[in-house]
């Protein structure tokens, strides 16, 4: 596909810039054992993640990616999950393979960088900080910074309109279907990562403009635009 030249680009973290998965399989399943129950896993947590530490709670609850615990149940775990995450943020977490090149081109190369995510600003910030890139964007949109987050459009022309970037020459790159509803309904253009959640489902099947294998490849993308 042949590319707008972008102003901006907005990057997601989970899945993404970041393989946090294994920090909050960690969590998961302490949560299960301070509930009596049997663990999960890592793999099957990993089809869990993409919508908020909340969504990936009550899934856990329940045991499934669709449905929802009893309030009471979810009352009584909830603050129990998030102290174990705030605790674990950054203990097994990482950045994918070509992150940080990839990064700095964008750097050097001059776009308006921004990260929009649905994981909340307690987690986002520290998680960013620890892995060295939080400083790499003008703008960190969180779950909880606005009223809405992904799939509503409202987080990425919120950091449109911030770094006045038109939405039609920006960019999103992301891995899941809600990055990808979140950029059409912007009318940004959309960009995946192969390696991403997106809850064990092929990520061609939400048809983005581009899926890549590595944050390097936007170089080659890019320049050809």
């Amino acid at each position: 596909m042949t590319f707008n030249k972008p102003e901006m680009i907005l990057i997601d973290v989970d899945g993404t810039l970041v393989d946090s998965v294994p920090d909050l399989a960690f969590c998961v399943d302490e949560l299960m054992r301070h509930l009596g129950r049997a663990p999960h896993g890592e793999a099957l947590v990993r089809n869990w993640v993409g919508n908020g530490v909340e969504r990936l709670c009550r899934r856990a609850l329940i045991g499934q990616l669709d449905g929802e615990p009893s309030e009471a149940d979810f009352a009584r775990a909830y603050p129990v999950f998030l102290e174990l995450y705030a605790e674990n943020t950054c203990k097994r977490s990482c950045l994918y393979p070509g992150v940080r090149e990839g990064l700095d081109y964008l750097k050097a190369a001059g776009y308006k960088l921004g990260c929009v995510t649905n994981k909340a600003a307690q987690f986002t910030l520290p998680l960013l900080r620890e892995l060295g890139v939080h400083d790499d964007f003008q703008i960190i949109v969180a779950g909880d910074s606005l009223a809405q987050k992904k799939p509503d459009p409202a987080p990425l022309l919120h950091a449109a309109a911030t770094l006045g970037a038109a939405p039609e020459r920006s960019l999103m790159v992301g891995d899941s279907q809600s990055d990808v509803k979140a950029a059409r309904a912007a009318g940004f253009q959309i960009i995946c990562m192969s390696y991403g959640y997106n809850h064990g489902e092929d990520i061609r099947n939400y048809h983005p403009d581009a899926v890549i294998d590595s944050l390097t490849e936007l170089h080659g993308l890019l320049e050809s635009s």
